[in-house]
């Protein structure tokens, strides 16, 4: 799949996460690389068999101090080929796949832990587009 079919997945995949999310979300921007590399998968500590499909980088709002500002954006990295293989190249599962990554990755960002990540991407798969308010 081209880079340019994959982005116009990712803006389909980012309509369907949940309204709260997207509205709060402010200096973050969305990468799509080809895989993580080696040496971030060593230094995650990733098993040969699991899969990363993306990743959050940066200060959870939760963590930011008074005197944050002036910084570069949050990154998520979108991890192109790991998404494609894991959903066998379907687009239906690989725009599904791309929502609950970023919802998982906006988490991080909102400073949530991971019950409550997983309590809002079970909520994605059942189509249920509320979300807990993400602000801290």
């Amino acid at each position: 799949m081209t880079r340019e079919i994959f982005t116009a997945l990712v803006q389909e995949a980012i309509d369907t996460i949940p309204a709260e999310f997207a509205r709060a979300i402010h200096n973050v921007a969305i990468i799509v690389e080809d895989r993580p590399s080696p040496e971030l998968l060593a230094e995650m500590a990733m098993e040969d068999d699991e899969s990363l499909l993306g990743l959050y980088q940066g200060i959870p709002l939760t963590q930011r101090q008074s005197g944050y500002g002036n910084a570069l954006p949050d990154r998520i990295s979108l991890y192109q080929l790991e998404i494609e293989e894991d959903c066998d190249g379907d687009e239906d599962e690989i725009v599904g796949a791309i929502g609950e990554t970023l919802i998982h990755e906006l988490g991080h960002y909102f400073g949530m832990d991971e019950d409550q990540i997983m309590e809002i991407e079970e909520r994605y798969w059942r189509g249920d587009a509320s979300a807990p308010d993400p602000k801290p």
